[in-house]
C-alpha cells in the first residue's frame, strides 16, 4: 500500500516524524556533504530531506509517483516537483548525479523495475541513497507511521536487490530505534537510545539507509563448457547389418 501524500504530510509535521527526519537527515548529509554543481533528485516522498541540498545543488528536484500524489517542494533554491510514472523518469539518460528513494521501494509492484530506471537516469558513478523500513524494526510491524507500509527489507534483501539493478552497496546505516510511539518519555530518551544504537550496532532500528553507486558493467559468472557439462553419449545398440548371424 503507497501512503497518501496527506498522511506523509501530516506525520512529518508532527513531533514523532520530526525527530525521525532529524536523525535520518544527519545520515544522509553525513554520505553527501557537499552537493555543489550537482543534480539531486528525490523519488516518493523525499522533500523532508532535500532542503539542505538545495542551498547549492545545481537544481534539486522531487518525483513523487503518481498513486501517492504530489505537494510542492523543495523549500528553497532551483527546484521542481512533480508526479510521475516511477518506472519511466521524465528525464534523459544519465543526467542525475545524486539520488534519494524514500516512501518508494517498499512499495513498489516492481523494485527492481524501478531501479533499472534509476541507474538509467543516474550519470556514471552517480551516487543513490534507499532509506527503507527495517524488517526487523518496530516501525515496520506499525501502520501508525509510513514506514509501516509495504514490503520492508532486511540488509541482505536490500543490498540484493541493489546488486542485481546493477548497483554496487558502498555505505549503510539504521536510524530511529526507539520505538514509533509520542510519548514524552520516549522522546526524551530518543538521543540516548539513537547514540546506543550506533556504537554498538544494536539489532531492530526502524530503517535502513544504504548507499550504492552505478555500475557501468554487467558482473558475468563463470560458465562450466559445454564439453565438460554434456557427457559423451555412446552408442547403446549395435547398428543392424540386415544379415543372419
Amino acid at each position: 500500500m503507497i501512503p497518501d501524500i496527506d498522511d506523509l504530510r501530516t506525520f512529518y509535521a508532527s513531533r514523532l516524524g520530526l525527530i525521525a527526519q532529524r536523525y535520518i537527515v544527519r545520515i544522509v548529509q553525513a554520505r553527501w556533504p557537499n552537493c555543489a554543481g550537482l543534480s539531486v533528485l528525490g523519488i516518493g516522498y523525499a522533500t523532508p530531506f532535500l532542503d539542505g541540498f538545495s542551498k547549492n545543488a545545481l537544481r534539486t528536484m522531487s518525483f513523487m509517483p503518481a498513486e501517492m500524489g504530489v505537494m510542492n517542494g523543495p523549500t528553497a533554491g532551483l527546484g521542481c516537483t512533480a508526479l510521475v510514472e516511477a518506472q519511466m523518469l521524465p528525464l534523459p539518460d544519465a543526467s542525475i548525479d545524486r539520488l534519494m528513494l524514500v516512501h518508494a521501494l517498499e512499495t513498489s509492484q516492481n523494485p527492481r523495475e524501478l531501479l533499472t530506471e534509476i541507474w538509467r537516469v543516474l550519470t556514471p558513478g552517480g551516487r543513490l541513497i534507499v532509506i527503507v523500513p527495517n524488517r526487523r524494526g518496530l516501525w515496520a510491524r506499525f501502520d501508525t507511521t509510513p514506514f509501516g507500509n509495504g514490503q520492508p527489507f532486511s540488509r541482505g534483501q536490500l543490498r540484493q536487490v541493489l546488486r542485481e539493478s546493477l548497483f554496487s552497496p558502498l555505505n549503510q546505516a539504521e536510524a530511529l530505534y526507539m520505538p514509533p510511539s509520542d510519548w514524552r518519555l520516549f522522546l526524551r530518551m530518543w538521543p540516548m537510545f539513537e547514540s546506543l544504537g550506533h556504537r554498538f550496532t544494536l539489532p531492530g532500528a526502524g530503517v535502513l539507509i544504504v548507499e550504492a553507486t552505478k555500475l557501468l558493467y554487467r558482473p558475468v559468472a563463470q560458465k562450466t563448457s559445454v564439453e565438460r557439462a554434456v557427457p559423451r553419449l555412446r552408442a547403446a545398440l549395435a547398428p543392424y547389418s540386415g544379415r543372419g548371424a
